[in-house]
């Protein structure tokens, strides 16, 4: 059998406070994707203050109420004692550790096996995120 493993980073622009689509950055980033007959695809995303999920990518709605959601879980007036980065710096590490900083995604004949409205995000928790680093891990047996 022909194990493969192939690993890049990939650098995202800066983006606003939001849920980003980044599905189709992610596969433009490790085409060899379409190399692999079974395995995982492993996303890590190299930041505290923004994160990944996988959620619907149909209606802009959800994504608005996602936002809204995480700002009522979080809020900025809440009485945080980490404080020096600005008022949206604290709440963006909770809603990081809430949805977490990676995501593995299973492979097989070529395609990561998302369902038909499901989508890769973004969360960018800060007011005004920098460029956010994304290390892509393939794993697999080649077709």
């Amino acid at each position: 059998m022909d194990y493969y493993w192939d690993q890049s980073a990939v650098e995202l622009p800066p983006r606003g406070r939001g849920f980003h689509l980044i599905t189709a950055t992610v596969l433009e980033a490790i085409p060899t994707v379409r190399e692999i007959r079974v395995g995982l695809l492993h996303l890590f995303l190299q930041h505290t203050s923004a994160s990944l999920t996988i959620n619907e990518n149909a209606d802009p709605d959800v994504t608005v109420d996602l936002e809204s959601s995480f700002a009522a879980i979080a809020p900025e007036d809440f009485p945080y004692k980490h404080t020096c980065e600005g008022p949206d710096d604290m709440p963006a590490h909770v809603k990081s550790s809430l949805l977490g900083s990676s995501l593995s995604l299973p492979v097989n004949g070529g395609k990561i096996l998302l369902g038909s409205w499901q989508g890769i995000y973004l969360c960018e928790h800060r007011n005004a995120g920098g460029p956010r680093t994304l290390i892509l891990t393939l794993q697999g047996q080649r077709k």
